[in-house]
């Protein structure tokens, strides 16, 4: 930054700097209207202490993940009774043809693309990302025939598609205000993703990044779609593919 323009910063606060021309007052106000960064500064604080003087986990070792260790009863429970882990990966397949079928239906029946493309972008990210750094199948994993994909073949571990593929379909829901279907989305996300932690089909990272994915996807299908809304139709009088 040129000398000029520094100057005509400090100008414009008066000639001194931004946090000198703060008060008690501003502080207060900020903790009051602003107090969802607060909370993210105090994170900041507290897990940058804690990454520093956290003893790093030797190469040797399994890696250690919090969500493993709050669902061990459940992975107990599910290594115990192989019928129950067979019936409960059953059950998540039909909730993942579920997600599978409401984004198809937006697009094929509703004509409303987004959720589509949506999942479109994140099923070739995760593609990317899951080839381009494969994390080691964690230990004590439980598989099943009846989960998805069927018939206990490979997948990638990060992120985790069963998990933003429900964010995708839910968010939908949220924008065409179907409460009860949404909430019955979400409500199904957070048993599935405990189920894979208990299953140790994924690691808490996977899910975790899993709805984030589904939230950035979304917004980057919402603003593709805004790019084209002012494409008008071809001039053979047909529209494009996803915008029937």
């Amino acid at each position: 930054m040129s000398s000029s323009s520094s100057s005509k910063k400090l100008h414009v606060y008066g000639g001194k700097a931004s946090f000198m021309t703060w008060r008690l007052h501003d502080v207060l106000y900020v903790a009051k209207h602003h107090w969802i960064p607060c909370v993210f500064a105090m994170g900041l604080l507290f897990f940058g202490s804690v990454e520093f003087t956290l003893g790093m986990v030797p190469s040797s070792s399994p890696p250690f993940d919090v969500g493993f260790d709050t669902t061990r009863s459940l992975h107990l429970l599910l290594a115990s009774k192989p019928k129950l882990n067979t019936f409960l990966a059953g059950f998540n397949t039909v909730f993942v043809g579920m997600q599978i079928t409401y984004i198809l239906w937006t697009w094929l029946v509703e004509g409303r693309p987004r959720a589509t493309i949506s999942a479109l972008f994140m099923s070739t990210c995760r593609g990317i990302l899951g080839y381009s750094t494969q994390l080691p199948l964690p230990q004590g994993f439980l598989g099943s025939g009846a989960d998805f994909p069927v018939g206990n073949v490979s997948f990638f571990l990060f992120f985790s598609g069963h998990v933003a593929g429900c964010a995708i379909a839910s968010l939908d829901m949220r924008r065409m205000q179907r409460w009860e279907m949404a909430w019955t989305f979400d409500a199904l996300n957070v048993l599935q993703a405990l189920r894979l932690l208990g299953t140790r089909g994924h690691y808490t990272i996977d899910l975790a990044v899993g709805v984030g994915a589904g939230f950035l996807f979304d917004s980057l299908a919402g603003k593709y779609e805004e790019s084209k809304r002012s494409k008008a139709p071809t001039p053979n009088g047909t529209k494009e593919a996803f915008f029937l």
